[in-house]
């Protein structure tokens, strides 16, 4: 699924179950024009900033980090990290990309206890 959709889809469920969620009163909670979210959602446009895009995550109770993937984007923090160090970053991302989740999960772990 891309961006457009997935936000559509997120949006239409919480209109549905929750209220409140339409078109225009999303749009005017995101401070962005109804009929720009709208084209975003049909892929008429490119998807919006990150700024903008970590505000729909809020709204939608979404991770930022996924919305932004789904946008082709990478968040800023990330961005810095591997500009900081190139090669290692992309070493690491070819050598884990074809990893099962759990293998994956389980370095992040380790890193994260400090297990290495």
């Amino acid at each position: 699924m891309n961006f457009g959709q997935y936000i559509r889809t997120k949006r239409t469920l919480l209109q549905e179950t929750v209220g409140h969620y339409s078109v225009r009163g999303l749009g005017t909670r995101l401070g962005i024009q109804p009929s720009y979210l709208s084209k975003v959602e049909r892929e008429q446009v490119a998807p919006p900033s990150e700024a903008t895009i970590r505000r729909i995550a809020e709204e939608l109770n979404e991770d930022p980090d996924v919305l932004l993937a789904l946008a082709g984007k990478v968040s800023s923090d990330l961005r810095q990290a591997i500009v900081k160090r190139p090669r290692l970053f992309a070493d690491l991302i070819r050598e884990l990309k074809d990893l099962p989740d759990h293998a994956i999960l389980r370095v992040v772990r380790e890193v994260r206890d400090g297990n290495w």
